[in-house]
Protein backbone atom coordinates (compact mmCIF):
# COMPACT_ATOMS: atom_id res chain seq x y z
CA UNK A 1 0.00 0.00 0.00
CA UNK A 2 2.74 2.17 -0.21
CA UNK A 3 1.03 4.19 -3.24
CA UNK A 4 -1.94 4.98 -0.70
CA UNK A 5 1.19 6.32 1.65
CA UNK A 6 1.99 8.24 -1.15
CA UNK A 7 -1.20 10.09 -1.46
CA UNK A 8 -2.84 10.30 1.63
CA UNK A 9 -2.62 13.79 2.33
CA UNK A 10 -3.76 14.58 -1.30
CA UNK A 11 -5.92 12.10 -1.10
CA UNK A 12 -7.80 13.37 2.07
CA UNK A 13 -8.40 16.67 0.63
CA UNK A 14 -10.86 15.78 -2.02
CA UNK A 15 -12.94 13.05 0.51
CA UNK A 16 -14.22 15.63 2.78
CA UNK A 17 -18.04 14.76 2.52
CA UNK A 18 -19.86 11.27 2.99
CA UNK A 19 -22.10 10.02 0.31
CA UNK A 20 -26.06 10.04 0.91
CA UNK A 21 -25.91 6.19 0.16
CA UNK A 22 -23.93 5.59 3.08
CA UNK A 23 -25.59 7.93 5.26
CA UNK A 24 -28.89 6.53 4.38
CA UNK A 25 -27.31 2.54 4.90
CA UNK A 26 -26.14 4.41 8.31
CA UNK A 27 -29.06 5.06 9.38
CA UNK A 28 -29.94 1.78 9.88
CA UNK A 29 -27.33 0.89 12.27
CA UNK A 30 -26.88 -0.50 15.88
CA UNK A 31 -24.33 -2.37 18.12
CA UNK A 32 -20.77 -3.06 16.44
CA UNK A 33 -20.02 -1.76 12.88
CA UNK A 34 -16.74 -1.89 10.47
CA UNK A 35 -15.73 0.36 7.99
CA UNK A 36 -13.44 -1.69 5.78
CA UNK A 37 -11.00 0.39 4.31
CA UNK A 38 -12.19 3.48 5.99
CA UNK A 39 -9.57 5.98 4.71
CA UNK A 40 -9.74 8.95 6.37
CA UNK A 41 -12.51 8.65 8.47
CA UNK A 42 -15.82 10.13 6.06
CA UNK A 43 -17.68 7.89 6.98
CA UNK A 44 -16.27 6.16 10.60
CA UNK A 45 -17.59 9.15 12.40
CA UNK A 46 -21.24 9.34 11.09
CA UNK A 47 -20.84 5.51 12.26
CA UNK A 48 -19.97 5.66 15.41
CA UNK A 49 -22.22 8.68 16.30
CA UNK A 50 -25.09 5.68 15.53
CA UNK A 51 -22.94 2.08 17.06
CA UNK A 52 -22.50 1.29 20.20
CA UNK A 53 -18.99 0.63 19.17
CA UNK A 54 -17.34 1.26 15.27
CA UNK A 55 -13.85 0.02 13.96
CA UNK A 56 -12.16 1.70 11.00
CA UNK A 57 -9.25 -0.31 9.46
CA UNK A 58 -7.34 0.91 6.16
CA UNK A 59 -4.07 -1.12 4.30
CA UNK A 60 -2.57 2.57 4.62
CA UNK A 61 -0.60 3.22 7.63
CA UNK A 62 -1.20 7.03 6.33
CA UNK A 63 -4.71 6.90 5.75
CA UNK A 64 -5.36 4.96 9.20
CA UNK A 65 -3.28 7.85 10.99
CA UNK A 66 -5.19 10.64 9.27
CA UNK A 67 -8.71 8.58 10.33
CA UNK A 68 -7.62 8.53 13.90
CA UNK A 69 -6.46 12.07 13.74
CA UNK A 70 -10.21 12.90 12.95
CA UNK A 71 -11.71 10.75 15.12
CA UNK A 72 -9.60 12.42 18.03
CA UNK A 73 -10.81 15.22 16.70
CA UNK A 74 -14.36 14.59 16.79
CA UNK A 75 -14.08 13.77 20.46
CA UNK A 76 -15.12 9.79 19.75
CA UNK A 77 -14.41 7.25 22.30
CA UNK A 78 -16.24 4.26 20.93
CA UNK A 79 -14.10 4.21 18.08
CA UNK A 80 -11.20 1.80 16.99
CA UNK A 81 -9.17 2.69 13.81
CA UNK A 82 -6.09 0.10 12.75
CA UNK A 83 -4.15 -0.48 10.27
CA UNK A 84 -4.73 -4.09 8.43
CA UNK A 85 -5.82 -6.26 5.56
CA UNK A 86 -8.84 -6.89 4.13
CA UNK A 87 -8.18 -10.71 2.85
CA UNK A 88 -7.04 -10.94 6.79
CA UNK A 89 -9.90 -9.27 9.18
CA UNK A 90 -8.07 -9.66 12.57
CA UNK A 91 -11.54 -10.08 14.75
CA UNK A 92 -13.44 -13.39 15.24
CA UNK A 93 -16.18 -14.58 13.24
CA UNK A 94 -19.52 -13.31 13.73
CA UNK A 95 -18.15 -9.68 15.53
CA UNK A 96 -19.99 -7.21 13.78
CA UNK A 97 -23.79 -6.46 13.16
CA UNK A 98 -23.11 -4.29 10.18
CA UNK A 99 -20.59 -2.96 7.88
CA UNK A 100 -19.18 -0.81 5.42
CA UNK A 101 -16.83 -1.78 2.31
CA UNK A 102 -17.12 1.62 0.38
CA UNK A 103 -15.25 1.73 -2.43
CA UNK A 104 -12.24 -0.58 -1.61
CA UNK A 105 -13.17 -3.87 -2.57
CA UNK A 106 -11.71 -2.33 -6.59
CA UNK A 107 -7.89 -1.70 -5.88
CA UNK A 108 -7.56 -5.44 -4.56
CA UNK A 109 -5.19 -7.55 -6.91
CA UNK A 110 -6.86 -10.23 -8.61
CA UNK A 111 -10.28 -12.08 -8.08
CA UNK A 112 -9.42 -14.80 -6.35
CA UNK A 113 -8.14 -12.55 -3.36
CA UNK A 114 -11.08 -9.60 -3.45
CA UNK A 115 -13.79 -12.66 -3.33
CA UNK A 116 -11.01 -13.72 -0.40
CA UNK A 117 -11.94 -10.25 1.14
CA UNK A 118 -16.18 -10.66 0.63
CA UNK A 119 -15.39 -14.33 2.55
CA UNK A 120 -13.83 -12.38 4.99
CA UNK A 121 -16.47 -9.42 5.08
CA UNK A 122 -19.17 -13.08 5.74
CA UNK A 123 -17.37 -14.64 8.67
CA UNK A 124 -17.23 -11.48 10.77
CA UNK A 125 -20.43 -10.34 10.14
CA UNK A 126 -23.38 -11.61 12.40
CA UNK A 127 -25.93 -14.30 11.54
CA UNK A 128 -28.38 -11.61 9.55
CA UNK A 129 -25.72 -8.81 9.92
CA UNK A 130 -25.64 -6.63 7.16
CA UNK A 131 -23.33 -4.30 4.78
CA UNK A 132 -23.20 -1.96 2.45
CA UNK A 133 -20.63 -2.57 -0.27
CA UNK A 134 -19.44 -0.10 -3.63
CA UNK A 135 -17.03 -0.41 -6.38
CA UNK A 136 -16.33 1.82 -9.25
CA UNK A 137 -17.88 1.02 -12.28
CA UNK A 138 -16.45 -0.35 -15.38
CA UNK A 139 -18.70 0.51 -17.99
CA UNK A 140 -18.70 4.50 -17.05
CA UNK A 141 -18.24 7.14 -19.27
CA UNK A 142 -14.85 8.08 -18.42
CA UNK A 143 -13.16 4.59 -19.17
CA UNK A 144 -15.90 2.82 -21.01
CA UNK A 145 -13.87 3.60 -24.60
CA UNK A 146 -10.41 2.14 -22.66
CA UNK A 147 -12.33 -1.19 -22.11
CA UNK A 148 -13.32 -2.00 -24.93
CA UNK A 149 -10.62 -1.22 -27.18
CA UNK A 150 -8.50 -3.32 -24.72
CA UNK A 151 -10.73 -6.20 -24.21
CA UNK A 152 -8.42 -8.65 -24.45
CA UNK A 153 -4.90 -6.85 -23.13
CA UNK A 154 -5.55 -7.90 -19.28
CA UNK A 155 -5.42 -11.50 -18.01
CA UNK A 156 -8.98 -9.95 -15.46
CA UNK A 157 -10.95 -7.66 -17.42
CA UNK A 158 -11.30 -4.62 -15.87
CA UNK A 159 -8.02 -4.09 -14.15
CA UNK A 160 -6.84 -0.82 -15.22
CA UNK A 161 -3.98 1.55 -12.86
CA UNK A 162 -5.16 5.47 -12.28
CA UNK A 163 -2.64 8.14 -12.01
CA UNK A 164 -2.97 9.96 -9.19
CA UNK A 165 -1.90 13.29 -10.20
CA UNK A 166 -2.85 16.39 -7.82
CA UNK A 167 -0.07 18.37 -5.79
CA UNK A 168 2.52 17.70 -8.59
CA UNK A 169 2.63 13.69 -8.08
CA UNK A 170 2.25 11.20 -10.63
CA UNK A 171 1.35 8.08 -8.12
CA UNK A 172 -0.19 5.09 -9.91
CA UNK A 173 -3.02 2.89 -8.25
CA UNK A 174 -4.41 -0.52 -8.85
CA UNK A 175 -8.23 -0.64 -9.79
CA UNK A 176 -10.33 -3.60 -10.90
CA UNK A 177 -13.53 -1.94 -12.33
CA UNK A 178 -16.66 -4.01 -11.95
CA UNK A 179 -19.83 -4.82 -14.16
CA UNK A 180 -22.81 -5.18 -12.61
CA UNK A 181 -23.32 -9.02 -13.21
CA UNK A 182 -19.29 -8.96 -12.45
CA UNK A 183 -20.14 -7.50 -8.89
CA UNK A 184 -22.68 -9.89 -8.03
CA UNK A 185 -21.47 -12.71 -9.35
CA UNK A 186 -18.43 -12.13 -7.00
CA UNK A 187 -20.78 -11.13 -4.03
CA UNK A 188 -22.44 -14.63 -4.25
CA UNK A 189 -19.56 -16.30 -4.52
CA UNK A 190 -18.31 -15.55 -1.28
CA UNK A 191 -21.50 -16.64 0.31
CA UNK A 192 -22.98 -13.57 0.79
CA UNK A 193 -27.19 -12.84 0.33
CA UNK A 194 -27.74 -9.23 -2.04
CA UNK A 195 -30.73 -7.74 -0.39
CA UNK A 196 -30.37 -5.34 -3.20
CA UNK A 197 -28.12 -4.19 -5.71
CA UNK A 198 -27.96 -0.71 -8.09
CA UNK A 199 -25.71 1.83 -9.79
CA UNK A 200 -25.30 5.61 -9.85
CA UNK A 201 -23.91 8.50 -12.01
CA UNK A 202 -21.78 10.30 -9.67
CA UNK A 203 -19.32 11.87 -12.12
CA UNK A 204 -20.85 10.28 -15.39
CA UNK A 205 -23.25 11.82 -17.54
CA UNK A 206 -24.14 8.88 -19.10
CA UNK A 207 -23.41 5.79 -17.93
CA UNK A 208 -23.04 5.12 -13.99
CA UNK A 209 -20.06 5.10 -12.58
CA UNK A 210 -20.52 3.27 -9.13
CA UNK A 211 -22.13 0.28 -8.10
CA UNK A 212 -23.99 -0.34 -4.83
CA UNK A 213 -25.28 -3.74 -2.94
CA UNK A 214 -26.92 -4.55 0.34
CA UNK A 215 -25.85 -7.29 1.74
CA UNK A 216 -25.96 -9.63 4.22
CA UNK A 217 -25.33 -12.97 6.06
CA UNK A 218 -27.79 -15.70 6.14
CA UNK A 219 -28.94 -17.31 9.28
CA UNK A 220 -27.96 -21.35 9.32
CA UNK A 221 -30.72 -23.25 9.68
Amino acid sequence: MKEWDLIAESFDTTRRYPWKECLDFIEEMHGIAIDIGCGNARHLIPMAERCKLAVGIDASVKMAEIAYKKVREAKLKNVAVICGDACNLPFKDNFFDFALFIASLHNIKGRKNRIKALEELKRVLKPDGKALISVWAKWQDKWRLYFIKNIFKWKEHGDIYIPWKRNGMNVMRFYHLYSMWEFRKDIKRAGLKIEKAWSVKKKSKRYADNHFAVVFKAIQK
